[in-house]
Order: C-alpha cells, then structure tokens, then sequence
C-alpha cells in the first residue's frame, strides 16, 4: 500500500535522504518510494501546482521590479538631469517627476493638464520634465522636433500645449504644425530651420535609447526617484508623488 504523506514530511524525507545514497545510488528503491509519494499527494493535491506556478509569476514579477529600478538608478542623471529637457515647476523642488510621452498619444493628451497642474497641486514640492518620446508615427516625430525647436526661443510650454491639443483624426501636417506654433508665439521660419539640427535630433535619439535602457516602451510613462509607473495611471502616480514628498519632507 502507497503511503501518504503531508508534504512538509515528504520534503524533509528527500533533504535529509543521505549524500551517499544520493551520489552511490545504494538504495534506489527508497528514491523511487519517494517519488511515488511525491506524485501521489500532487494528484491528490493539483492545487498545489497552481500555487507554485502563481509564486514563480510573483518572483519573476518582482525580479524584473528590481531590475526596471536598478536600470533607473544607473541612468538617474540623463533622466532626471538632463539639459536637453523642458521642465515646469521650481529647479529646486525636492521631487522631479519625468514623464515620457508622444504628442500623438491619446492617454498623454488626456493627461496633460493634470500633469501641467502637478507643481501648483503639491505647492511648489514637484517639478516635472517632458521627456520627448515619439514612437507613434513619423508625425510624432515632426511635433516633438517642432516642440524641441520652440524651446529654442524660450516657447516650449506654449508650443506642447498647442501640440497637445491637436486633433489626432487630421494627421499632423506639417501646415497644422506651422499653425500650432503660431498660436504659440513661435517664429515658425526659425523653428523650420531649428527642426533640421542635429543637436535636436539627437535629443530624441537619445531619449530612445534611454527608455530603451530602463524598459520603458509605451506612452505616457512616468518615473520619479527609482520607480516607473507605465500608462495614464493618476491615482497611482498621485501616490508615488504622495510618498515621494512626504519622504522628501
């Protein structure tokens, strides 16, 4: 008769099987009675298998947690100190809230004004800065360079405005661009010009190959100190700000 038994007991029973039935194989019968009983009490059991397969999800789950935030950690200035970046909100707040986003992204134009409200929301305690992301099509591309340009004349908050508020259904054309950017004060002449440098350009190259390094590959996405909340989540980039300020406080 097949003997059962809990699993606390048959695991002890294979830890504690000696070292030297294991390597010499002197008593392969009791490795075979052990094997029995393992797969006796799984079949009576199956339940087990799906928590097991449910804590491997878990660890995985937070292994890659761990490495999204050490691969943060190891890029913090070139996302959080960058001087190619627009930002709003005081140098010196305590928290800086980045946020990588693409003008062609639906969830980002819903976001934008929450997102703009955030330094006058916590009081001066939260900076944020936009971080040009432009995955979305060859047009997102043209308006995060048309941003990038009308930061040049000290216009990027107006033209990302603009941007923002542009119909996604038309496509941005150029001519639509040219109109954004005169709504935002923006010599469009210049900005034409300032569009075809290659410092800017590689500013966008850049902030690829960044979200390329800590894992970042949809719009919005929004980090603050080592942690990456990914999508148009508020309430929990709202509780990141929370715990943030309350630990810079």
């Amino acid at each position: 008769m097949t003997r059962k038994l809990a699993p606390l007991a048959a695991l002890s029973l294979v830890a504690f099987t000696p070292a030297c039935a294991q390597q010499e194989d002197a008593a392969p019968q009791n490795r075979e009675e052990i094997e029995e009983i393992v797969r006796d009490y799984i079949l009576e059991n199956p339940e087990i298998i799906e928590q097991a397969l449910i804590r491997l999800q878990q660890r995985a789950s937070e292994q890659e947690a761990e490495s999204a935030r050490a691969a943060i950690r190891s890029n913090s200035s070139a996302i959080f100190e960058s001087e190619s970046d627009y930002a709003i909100g005081p140098e010196d707040a305590p928290v800086t809230l980045v946020e990588f986003f693409d003008y062609r992204c639906g969830y980002c134009k819903r976001s934008m004004d929450w997102t703009i409200d955030l330094p006058s929301a916590y009081d001066g305690q939260v900076r944020v800065v936009f971080k040009e992301f432009p995955i979305l099509s060859p047009e997102s591309e043209k308006a995060a360079l048309a941003a990038l340009a009308a930061g040049e004349q000290g216009l990027y908050a107006e033209m990302h405005r603009e941007l923002m508020e542009l119909d996604n259904s038309s496509g941005f054309t150029p001519d639509e661009i040219d109109a954004a950017a005169e709504r935002a004060g923006v010599d469009v002449e210049k900005m034409r010009a300032d569009m075809g440098s290659v410092r800017l350009q590689k500013v966008i190259a850049d902030n690829k190959t960044l979200a390329r390094r800590v894992g970042i590959s949809g719009t919005p996405a929004f980090l603050v100190g080592d942690q990456l909340i990914a999508g148009a989540d508020q309430a929990g980039v709202t509780q990141m700000l929370d715990t943030a300020v309350a630990q810079a406080g």
